[in-house]
């Protein structure tokens, strides 16, 4: 095939359809999980993590050089706080009640705190720092220089005491009662946003860490450009990435520089664009199960979220945005930590 049409697009669209469900249709079926092999496998993974956790953290924090003020000095060292934020966010307790359960282990770890210095743990620059330096530590022990990866966001639930459900609810029988509601569609609207906190991970699919976090309170968008910035910061190249197709546009693709980009076009798709954006509908156009088989790998970023939550919750306890954000950093280092010691 040579030049290639908005139609042409248009046309494999459809056809992908009927297609797709057919092959999948005669592909065997899932084997069922071993779950002895599993349950094996996950406590491998955990005693790995937790025997490298401690060297991570040192030479995390060996790097970070402190000039002191005029302040009290903190009670707790920095490579202390940075494992109590860690061990926090695994255990998943409210800072209450993980500053409790410490009071147990006092007579071993020698840590005496209250729950509001658990909660500070999310601000304090130093330890956001360390954490950010373990985040690079463990991409460069596991030698990622340059990536294949995957690109997804989803989204946390917040702990807040109005119930949007209830509320929703009520602007519906307002609005039957009185046709101008506009007010309180736009309260509704902004109380929406404050339900989710909005995550995006890059996935490394080799090695399945998470090289580049963000996150947001706005949209996924916004943290998918965080994510972004963050992987620029770090050094590590993009060979390709796989995406949801509401990215399937000129102009994010153009952003990613020489990095292939796979992803489905939408149904009103042009050509209009870039060379680079003309070339990738042209491959999905020619090169469909090919194209097709190199896009569904994101399937990978579905089953990190999956996992992640099932580990550390679906829910976000803290109510401060750059402590929320901090929460969700904390989730990805833990995700990277797990699949260090992945066979």
């Amino acid at each position: 095939m040579g030049l290639i049409r908005s139609d042409d697009i248009q046309y494999k669209l459809e056809e992908i359809n009927s297609i797709l469900g057919k092959k999948y249709r005669l592909e065997p079926p899932e084997k069922k999980r071993d779950w002895r092999t599993y349950e094996q496998e996950f406590s491998r993974r955990i005693k790995m993590a937790m025997k490298d956790l401690d060297p991570l953290v040192n030479q995390a924090v060996s790097t970070i050089r402190i000039i002191k003020g005029s302040g009290h000095p903190h009670s707790l060292s920095l490579e202390q706080r940075v494992k109590l934020l860690l061990i926090k966010q695994l255990v998943g307790e409210s800072n209450r009640m993980f500053a409790n359960m410490l009071d147990i282990f006092s007579m071993l770890s020698g840590i005496d705190v209250s729950y509001k210095t658990i909660e500070r743990l999310y601000s304090d620059n130093e330890v956001i720092i360390a954490i950010h330096n373990l985040h690079v530590l463990i991409l460069n022990g596991k030698g990622v220089k340059s990536s294949d990866a995957t690109g997804d966001g989803t989204g946390y639930s917040l702990t807040v005491k109005k119930n949007y459900e209830s509320h929703a609810q009520k602007l519906k029988d307002m609005a039957k009662e009185n046709p101008d509601y506009r007010k309180d569609a736009k309260e509704s609207q902004s109380h929406r946003k404050r339900l989710f906190a909005y995550s995006f991970a890059i996935m490394d699919l080799e090695t399945r860490l998470y090289i580049a976090l963000g996150s947001s309170m706005k949209s996924e968008r916004d943290a998918y450009y965080r994510a972004m910035n963050l992987l620029s910061s770090i050094g590590v190249e993009m060979d390709s990435i796989r995406l949801d197709r509401y990215y399937s546009s000129p102009s994010y693709m153009d952003k990613l520089g020489n990095t292939r980009v796979y992803v489905i076009p939408k149904k009103n798709v042009t050509l209009n664009g870039s060379q680079k954006w003309k070339d990738t509908m042209k491959d999905f156009v020619e090169n469909t199960m090919p194209y097709l088989e190199e896009y569904h790998q994101r399937s990978n970023s579905e089953s990190g979220f999956a996992a992640d939550k099932k580990m550390l919750g679906w829910n976000i306890a803290q109510r401060r945005d750059d402590r929320i954000e901090s929460e969700l950093f904390c989730t990805g280092v833990w995700h990277n930590l797990f699949n260090m010691g992945r066979s």
